[in-house]
This record gives C-alpha cells, sequence and structure tokens, in this order.
C-alpha cells in the first residue's frame, strides 16, 4: 500500500513536471518559431576532460555508437508531432563542431556538473541557412571528472571519491544563437542528469581477495564500455527489446522535455459552413439536401366546369406547393448563408 502511494504520489509529481514550459522562451513562442528542425550529428568534444587510457581508440568508438543511434533520436523527436519536419544533418560532425563552438565551460547548477557549449553566432546562422532550418539541435558527449559514491553489487562495500564519466548534453539553437532549449533542463520541476557511461569503476573483488582495506579505480575496457552502451532495454514483461537501454534513456528524457501541447484546432474550425437553399424547399428537416428534385412540370389548377344540368364536375389539380410557376430572377440566400 505504502509502495503505491508513493508510486501515486511520483507519477502526479511527473504529470505536473511535464505541464511546465521547458523552453527559454515562451511555448507558444517556440512553436511558431521552429516548424522545421534540423538535428545535427552527435558531436563529440575530444579536448575536454576524457582520462582513458586508450582514448585515442574510444573516440572512434563513441562515434561508431553516435551514428548508430542517431536515427533513434530523430524518429522521437518527430513522434513527439510538434514539428512539421526533423531533418538529420549529414555533415561531418568533428569538423562541424570545429566550425561552430566558441567555448566550453564546467558547469555546478542546482548541484548538477556538466559541459556547458557556447556557439559562434554567424556560424549557427549561415548553417541554418544554408540548411534552410527554423533552429538546429546540437548533441555534444563530452568528458567529466566528478565525486560520486558507488557501491558494490552486494550493496555492503562502497567508495566515494572522483571518477571520470561520458556526458550528454543538448541545445536547440535559432539562427541568431539563441539557446531556445537546453538540457539538461532546469526548468524542469524534478531534475535528473544520467551520464552516458562510467569509465571507470571500484575493484572490490580485488580489494576483497587481497583482504585490503583500499579499492583501487580502474577505468572500463573498450569492450566493456561498447557492451554496456549496446545493452538493450527491456519491456515491462523483462523482453529485450531494439532499442539501447542507455541512449535509449538519454533520448527518451530529452524528447520528453522538448514535446508540448499545442493549439489542435486547425485553420477554418470555428467557422460556421452555410449550405445553399435547397431547390425543393418541400424538403422535409431531416432529408438530405442534395435529394434532386423529382416533381414534373408545373401546370396551373383546372377549374370547376358546370354542365348544363348544372352538375358540378370535380376539378383535376397538381399540387404546386412551394414550386415557381417562373424561373426567378436571382437567387435569393436563406438567412445567414454566406452568400
Amino acid at each position: 500500500m505504502k509502495l503505491f502511494i508513493v508510486g501515486l504520489f511520483f507519477t502526479a509529481g511527473t504529470m505536473l513536471g511535464c505541464a511546465q514550459n521547458h523552453f527559454n522562451i515562451p511555448t507558444e513562442n517556440f512553436a511558431d518559431k521552429v516548424k522545421v528542425l534540423g538535428v545535427a550529428p552527435i558531436f563529440i568534444d575530444a579536448d575536454s576532460d576524457i582520462n582513458h587510457p586508450q582514448k585515442e581508440l574510444l573516440m572512434p568508438l563513441i562515434a561508431d555508437l553516435n551514428r548508430k543511434y542517431e536515427p533513434l533520436l530523430v524518429r522521437k523527436l518527430r513522434s513527439t508531432g510538434n514539428f512539421n519536419a526533423v531533418i538529420p544533418l549529414a555533415d561531418e560532425p568533428q569538423q562541424l563542431f570545429s566550425s561552430l563552438t566558441a567555448r566550453r565551460e564546467k558547469r555546478d547548477d542546482a548541484g548538477i556538473q556538466y559541459n556547458k557549449y557556447f556557439w559562434k553566432n554567424d556560424a549557427i546562422d549561415a548553417y541554418t541557412k544554408k540548411s534552410r532550418l527554423d533552429a538546429v539541435m546540437v548533441i555534444v558527449v563530452s568528458g567529466l571528472t566528478q565525486t560520486s559514491k558507488i557501491f558494490s553489487s552486494n550493496l555492503l562495500s562502497s567508495l566515494e571519491t572522483d571518477y571520470n564519466y561520458l556526458t550528454m548534453t543538448a541545445q536547440i539553437i535559432a539562427p541568431d544563437g539563441t539557446i531556445l532549449w537546453e538540457y539538461p533542463n532546469f526548468r524542469a520541476r524534478l531534475l535528473t542528469y544520467h551520464p552516458l557511461v562510467n569509465l571507470q569503476y571500484p575493484d572490490f573483488s580485488e580489494s576483497e581477495a587481497n583482504r585490503s582495506r583500499k579499492t583501487e579505480v580502474r577505468f572500463k575496457s573498450l569492450d566493456g564500455i561498447r557492451r554496456i552502451l549496446e545493452q538493450k532495454k527491456s519491456d515491462w514483461l523483462f523482453r529485450e527489446t531494439d532499442e539501447p537501454e542507455i541512449y535509449g534513456r538519454l533520448f527518451d528524457e530529452m524528447s520528453s522535455l522538448i514535446k508540448y501541447t499545442g493549439d489542435t484546432q486547425t485553420k477554418g474550425e470555428g467557422v460556421e459552413r452555410k449550405l445553399l437553399p435547397s431547390p425543393d424547399e418541400s424538403l422535409k428537416r431531416g432529408e438530405p439536401h442534395n435529394k434532386p428534385a423529382t416533381a414534373g412540370p408545373a401546370q396551373a389548377p383546372v377549374a370547376a366546369v358546370k354542365t348544363e344540368a348544372n352538375v358540378p364536375v370535380p376539378a383535376t389539380t397538381v399540387e404546386t406547393t412551394g414550386i415557381p410557376t417562373t424561373a426567378p430572377s436571382e437567387i435569393v440566400p436563406a438567412t445567414g448563408s454566406t452568400l
């Protein structure tokens, strides 16, 4: 019962968090401004704090995984329904990163450490105009060292020290250089920021085997890093899916912070559609208005004729209710018609 109540509050809090504006400008302004969103290839900041001893081999490994999972991000952005088009941009990532980046700054906001990037306004403007974009989304993988506490698998041991991570940040930038949205997103009520992968781990097994009080921190192997980043997500029935666990989680969080509820009313809705008057005004309510008139030609009533015996002869008449005897000179619209 307690778990149910906690889950209920968590769900309510999440819904409230999703209901707010996660953009740096009003949501309606973003909706009007950004119809075509370009997604740049995922960048890697090789000059950031990446301390892996096989860094020269780690960089191409991460670049391959980025290219492999970029289409997943594009699909998730399209599924928000907030853009007319989401276009993946096929540029060489490192060359594009060098031409667009102005500087990097390590930040610590609300207890969250991350690398914030600033861009060359002229280069962004030229790039978006060349690609005919309303805005461009840039994602950067970079290295970051921060203090964390990691527990052993049996939760009996832990080590709090500095670990080297790969992290992922993202921004949506307007042609004039304005940052319209960014991740990590500090406009969310529940602040979360997951690293892409921890490059290091505490070797509890070695310290336990040697009865040592000191636990060494080691770097993960390249094969281990690949297996971690390629691990598949499981569904509610614990069945393996085709989506990667870590990339999928980060892309889900980004797209959820980008998705907004727009005005579902289409242009022209709310304007009352008027119908022309039916040529047969004797049609009863409920009959289709486009039903063709089947009445024969109008005839004048035949007057009653008396015989010499003064016996009246029944007159033969044709009902002409609602059918004019002469063609009208103009069509007179019904009340409220748009004609």
